[in-house]
């Protein structure tokens, strides 16, 4: 059941993880995604398998994240 504790965490979760102009590093944006759900859980505002859940999405934007700005993305065979 949601109730507005969990929605606003939800919602809280939700700008971080799409607004990249909050941290310069992908990196400390993946850090505090899984400090939030790690603190939500621990609050009890969220279940295991929900924080599980924001786990996975905060690693697959991470790894969109790094695997955009690699020199190995450059599959045009033209190298700076």
């Amino acid at each position: 059941m949601y109730n507005e504790t969990k929605m606003l965490a939800y919602t809280q979760w939700h700008d971080l993880l799409t607004n990249t102009s909050t941290f310069s590093a992908p990196e400390d944006r993946y850090d505090e995604l899984l400090r939030l759900a790690d603190d939500y859980r621990s609050r009890g505002i969220i279940n295991a398998p929900e924080r599980n859940t924001l786990i996975e999405i905060a690693t697959a934007a991470y790894t969109r994240s790094v695997t955009a700005v690699t020199p190995e993305s450059n599959h045009s065979g033209i190298h700076p």
